[in-house]
């Protein structure tokens, strides 16, 4: 990862856009970037939380493992997005796993390098604010979704909002740009793989979407956003 991009990354994020040039090299140098293979573990619920992320390659997942064993993915933190900003404010225990997909490049700020940072520029601290907001929006959907509406519906509604954050235009529909398993799809809507996979058969029968090497492609992506909101 060259030293242009996490400027780039830092720039654009609604956290530090306000920065100017100055400010956003004095939080480099408070920071350090650290890669991550595939499947590693970048922390665990429960340990200590003093540090924020930003991802610069690659993907990371969010989520918890039951005492049984079973997964449930809160989201997937794609390039240019930080995760761990609660650990900034209130320094208590991780609250979930975080893993990463793919090979990954994260920038790392400690919590006692960013709070004396945050002081001397309050306009990162409304900037957190709105990152906490829309943190605890996407929370009350996920909440939603799993008390009100049926596997489909929380299926389209992944597919839909996957292609709309990552998803590339084709001749033929839009491609969700990274993969996921089954399990792993099922895992983000609280269903079972079996479930999953029956339904993407259906659908795939019906001409709404085509599955190669994993990689999803919605082929009709105005019906699917009709099905995701049909509850």
């Amino acid at each position: 990862m060259l030293p242009n991009d996490k400027r780039a990354a830092l720039a654009q994020h609604i956290l530090f856009s306000h920065l100017d040039m100055t400010e956003r090299e004095q939080l480099l140098a408070l920071g350090t970037e650290r890669r991550f293979d595939d499947g590693q573990m970048v922390f665990q619920r429960g340990d200590a939380g003093v540090s924020m992320m930003l991802v610069l390659r690659g993907q990371i997942k969010i989520s918890i493992v039951s005492d049984e064993g079973k997964e449930l993915i809160f989201s997937i933190v794609a390039p240019g997005e930080c995760f761990g900003e609660i650990a900034l404010l209130d320094g208590q225990p991780r609250s979930a796993d975080a893993t990463a997909i793919g090979e990954c490049a994260l920038f790392i700020v400690l919590r006692q390098d960013f709070i004396p940072f945050l002081e001397r520029h309050p306009q990162v601290a409304t900037g957190l604010l709105a990152v906490l907001c829309g943190r605890l929006r996407a929370t009350s959907d996920f909440i939603e979704r799993l008390a009100f509406h049926d596997t489909p519906t929380r299926l389209a509604r992944l597919l839909v909002k996957l292609a709309a954050s990552d998803g590339t235009t084709t001749p033929v529909g839009v491609r969700i740009a990274h993969k996921l398993s089954q399990q792993d799809i099922g895992n983000s809507i609280a269903t079972s793989r079996e479930s999953v996979n029956k339904q993407l058969q259906l659908w795939r029968r019906e001409g709404l979407l085509t599955i190669q090497q994993g990689y999803i492609t919605l082929l009709q992506p105005a019906v699917l956003n009709r099905l995701a909101h049909s509850a």
